[in-house]
């Protein structure tokens, strides 16, 4: 930012399923990091009706954080809608968010900041190297590949979601997937909408707990289904940015509990 702004508000979420093993290590380096970025931000987990214990160590959690809020979704909506549910329930100026399941390290976020300056819009996360067994990282330099070629993505990670934003730029934007192609619609959404991107290298770590929901037979064939629709979507049925205020309902999280107190 430049020196002569007034610090944004920051908001940073965490899309949670089953991760009960990594979400209060996140919710505790948030906090420490937002402290340090400003006093007037908000910690977001969507609890996307996990089966382990995460319900009820979020609620113990919130106990120990005040400026954590929870939402509860009473039915699986799938990665894209816990995402949905984080950038419209968002209340800051600015969007940080993460997966729950501790691949990417939050205080690498104090990186990220000083990135978004006014000629950014987002600062978008490259894996640096990625810290997974070797037939993923294979699978995932197929998809990379794959999808820049289809999409034609600038950016240089369309699959990291290591991500700072505008609030603003929901207010333009509108999603509709609810899967993980999510993050290819939003990267190309925001790219033909002319939002700029800065690229910056992230660390990769391990998965210590809870397991991969992408890397299996069934979900890879229902994420090219629809990978399709959304290159349809984008390339077919439309030449032009889905530029449309969210006042359709799309963002809403009911039926959810939202705990913000």
């Amino acid at each position: 930012m430049s020196d002569h702004q007034k610090t944004p508000s920051l908001t940073i979420f965490f899309p949670c399923y089953n991760d009960a093993g990594t979400i209060g290590s996140l919710v505790t380096a948030a906090d420490t990091v937002a402290c340090e970025y400003t006093d007037d931000y908000e910690i977001l987990v969507i609890d996307d009706c996990s089966t382990d214990h995460s319900r009820e160590l979020l609620t113990e959690l919130k106990t120990k954080h005040p400026n954590l809020k929870l939402i509860f979704h009473e039915q699986n909506r799938g990665y894209g809608g816990a995402l949905k549910s984080g950038f419209y329930n968002a209340t800051k100026d600015l969007i940080f968010y993460t997966d729950g399941d501790g691949q990417y390290d939050v205080f690498e976020l104090r990186k990220l900041i000083p990135v978004l300056q006014d000629d950014v819009d987002i600062v978008n996360g490259y894996k640096i190297t990625r810290s997974d067994p070797l037939y993923r990282k294979i699978i995932g330099t197929i998809y990379l590949r794959l999808m820049r070629l289809l999409f034609n993505f600038h950016v240089r990670d369309v699959d990291c979601d290591f991500r700072l934003m505008r609030r603003e730029i929901f207010s333009h934007v509108q999603l509709h997937h609810t899967s993980g192609v999510i993050c290819l619609e939003l990267v190309k959404k925001l790219e033909r909408a002319g939002y700029r991107f800065a690229d910056f290298p992230v660390h990769h770590y391990h998965r210590i707990y809870g397991k991969s929901q992408f890397f299996n037979f069934p979900r890879l064939f229902k994420t090219g289904i629809n990978i399709f629709k959304l290159w349809w979507e984008l390339n077919i049925r439309s030449n032009t940015p889905h530029s449309i205020a969210h006042t359709d309902g799309q963002h809403e999280v009911i039926p959810s509990q939202i705990e913000s107190h």
